[in-house]
């Protein structure tokens, strides 16, 4: 297993780790299923660090940084591969982007978002000493009221 930045080659692969319009709504909420090239392509040029995770030479999973100045990097279009969850690759994926951040970009803390629905997600990131900080009213893809909940980590605390 090992994360590499993304290359045209791995768009088509990632546009398939989100099997469902839910699981898309979680790592890409304005996109709309099946996600496209176009959407990914966008995702890749408007932020930093796009990474994905190989393993037997397929792509598993993908992540960036929405946000990556200030002293705070936001991590971002989350997914891991269906055939991979509880495996430990999204904490490959997540340890590998949080070190990023505070070795590249100097971050003094790291966030990550998660949608109310999403329990595995809310399981998942306290494991890796993320910590809910705040949350934010959102609207799904069928107009319902959602919570998104934002967790951040710092330096000290992985």
């Amino acid at each position: 297993m090992l994360t590499r930045e993304v290359t045209e080659d791995d768009i088509e692969q990632i546009c398939k780790l989100a099997e469902t319009r839910e699981e898309l709504f979680y790592c890409f909420p304005r996109a709309t299923f099946p996600l496209s090239v176009a959407d990914v392509r966008h995702s890749i040029q408007t932020r930093a660090s796009a990474t994905v995770v190989e393993k037997e030479g397929h792509v598993v999973a993908f992540a960036n940084f929405y946000r990556w100045e200030e002293g705070v990097c936001s991590i971002g279009n989350v997914i891991v591969s269906s055939d991979c969850r509880g495996t430990g690759v999204g904490r490959y994926l997540i340890s590998h982007m949080t070190k990023l951040a505070f070795e590249k970009y100097h971050a003094e803390t790291v966030t990550v978002s998660c949608f109310n629905r999403n329990v595995a997600g809310l399981l998942f990131y306290p494991k890796l000493g993320f910590r809910p900080y705040e949350t934010e009213s959102r609207v799904d893809y069928n107009g319902d009221q959602v919570a998104l909940i934002h967790f951040k980590v710092e330096p000290d605390a992985i």
